[in-house]
């Protein structure tokens, strides 16, 4: 059998699969006439998390509509993994006891591409009765800035041109908002679902300093520019979900269920999608309560909506002390000790014991408690069922990608809590100064059994590189070389060597650097 709205009408073909309790069709017509939901970014975490959540709202009885969901970036998303499928996903939810949790999801009635359908999308931006934008189209996606901090030539062309004929999504974007404001006047949020800190500030900045750029090159007026500055909220959010490639292992149980033509591809823009998502079960969603033309009830199913104050502190919960500094623990001492998976590293005495610790004993002490979650509990999933399960096909080398851009938030923030803190002392870090260390370790690209191996993509990974030139395992470390590293504040959030920390960073980085084998030996040294 095939997935299709035909074919999920013989509910008896797809024993064991959770099947959508309503009309897919009923509600795609309720959606064309009123839509009130469109989503910007239609990637594996949208379709098994927010559309997840719609479909439920739907069941319910809360909602009679469903999302419209375009894509902005990759077209062949909407054009091979959409259309041919009626626009159905099937979510695999992968239980630490192995079992898997299938449902087929219907919630997104038309898939729409910036490329194809940009005059449907612009008149759908148009309506009314819409409430809700919302985006997963990654942290780069807001950017108008290169890594020197100029203005992509597209988009400088973009706010010279005027909202006719944008090529940039942002632009794009901004565009349809002033057009909505000239169509109806009606209020809208635009909701930022990535998992980037502050996000909805980063979505707001881009839309309004492309509109300002329009306002002073007289393309559009002083009235459109207030409808953007006033009718359009940007509610802050916190998404959680650990969602993996598309893993074999599941394609395999479709298969042998009798589903046909489910195999993952890599689109030319090297996007990896298929028409299967698989994903974790705990699933955390908090969004600021700022939608000015009303909202569905998103709290009925599951999702916390609560003040931007709460969310940040949510954000900074996680970032910063419960699960991403954690996970890029793992990823970089995974990479240096030949692991390929996550779960696979917490069956390591040292590598458990070195998060757990690090977690606990110098993070914790620091957690922003923001109420809504329990960041003990939270700390306590994610140690013992989310990062454990072994059936979370999820790799070090894929959460090592653009490591740089994450130590700063991940870990100078807790360091600047003790620099400032009048009960503690940065001296009593030990362990997330291992971190540091093991980061500049796993640039040198070779595993801890002398094996090289590739660093994963990084902005920075070139510069630095070349300012670790000449470093091999087994040969003496030139710690002048490192100073240049060490005293970035754009890297670590602090200068290493104003808080005290360089000198620890240094030795623990010579130790990990004396020779096969002295990853292992300092792990064990300083963990244990």
């Amino acid at each position: 059998m095939r997935l299709s709205l035909q074919s999920i009408q013989n509910r008896e073909d797809w024993q064991g699969y959770h099947l959508p309790e309503y009309d897919p069709v009923k509600i795609a017509e309720n959606t064309e006439k009123a839509p009130r939901w469109i989503h910007f970014g239609s990637g594996n975490i949208f379709r098994i998390f927010p559309a997840v959540i719609c479909q439920r709202l739907i069941e319910q009885g809360d909602m009679d509509t469903g999302i419209i969901c375009c894509e902005g970036y990759d077209e062949e998303i909407i054009t091979k993994c959409f259309r041919p499928y009626d626009n159905l996903t099937i979510g695999v939810t992968l239980n630490p006891d192995g079992k898997l949790d299938k449902e087929i999801v219907a919630s997104m009635t038309e898939s729409l591409s910036m490329l194809y359908d940009h005059e449907r999308i612009e008149k759908v931006m148009k309506k009314p009765s819409l409430q809700m934008v919302s985006f997963t189209i990654t942290e780069k996606g807001y950017s108008l800035r290169n890594a020197n901090h100029e203005l992509v030539p597209a988009v400088k062309a973009d706010m010279e041109n005027g909202p006719e004929g944008c090529k940039t999504f942002m632009a794009q974007l901004a565009a349809m908002c002033v057009e909505r404001g000239r169509a109806c006047q009606t209020p809208l949020a635009l909701v930022s679902m990535d998992n980037c800190s502050h996000n909805g500030e980063k979505l707001q900045a881009a839309v309004m300093e492309i509109a300002s750029a329009w306002r002073n090159n007289g393309k559009i007026s002083s009235e459109d520019f207030e409808y953007l500055q006033n009718q359009l909220a940007f509610p802050w959010s916190m998404i959680d979900k650990i969602t993996p490639r598309p893993h074999p292992a599941v394609e395999e149980q479709l298969i042998s269920d009798g589903i046909e033509d489910v195999s993952p591809f890599v689109t030319a823009k090297n996007t990896y999608v298929a028409p299967f998502v698989n994903a974790e079960k705990p699933q955390y969603l908090v969004i600021e309560d700022q939608f000015p033309n009303g909202r569905p009830p998103l709290e009925r199913a599951g999702v916390i909506i609560t003040s931007r104050d709460i969310v940040n502190k949510v954000e900074k919960m996680k970032v910063c002390t419960c699960l991403n500094p954690l996970h890029t623990c793992l990823a970089i001492y995974g990479c240096l000790l030949g692991y390929t998976s996550i779960a696979g590293e917490m069956e390591d005495k040292q590598l458990s014991r070195f998060i757990d610790r690090m977690s606990h004993e110098e993070g914790m002490p620091f957690v922003v408690n923001p109420g809504v979650i329990d960041p003990e509990k939270f700390l306590d999933e994610v140690l013992k069922e989310r990062f454990p399960n072994p059936f979370m096909p999820d790799t070090p080398q894929r959460i090592a990608t653009d490591t740089s851009q994450k130590l700063s938030i991940r870990f100078g923030e807790t360091i600047k809590a003790y620099m400032a803190s009048d009960d503690h002392d940065v001296s009593e870090l030990k362990l997330i100064p291992l971190v540091l260390a093991g980061w500049l370790r796993y640039l040198i690209g070779v595993e801890d059994s002398g094996k090289p191996f590739e660093n994963s993509p990084d902005p920075l990974l070139s510069a630095m590189k070349e300012q670790l030139k000449g470093m091999e395992l087994g040969k003496p470390v030139n710690c002048e070389q490192l100073q240049p590293i060490l005293s970035d504040t754009a890297i670590f959030g602090v200068n290493l060597y104003d808080c005290g920390l360089a000198d620890r960073v240094i030795r623990y980085f010579e130790e990990l650097m004396a020779g096969p084998g002295s990853v292992r030996e300092t792990l064990k040294k300083y963990v244990d």
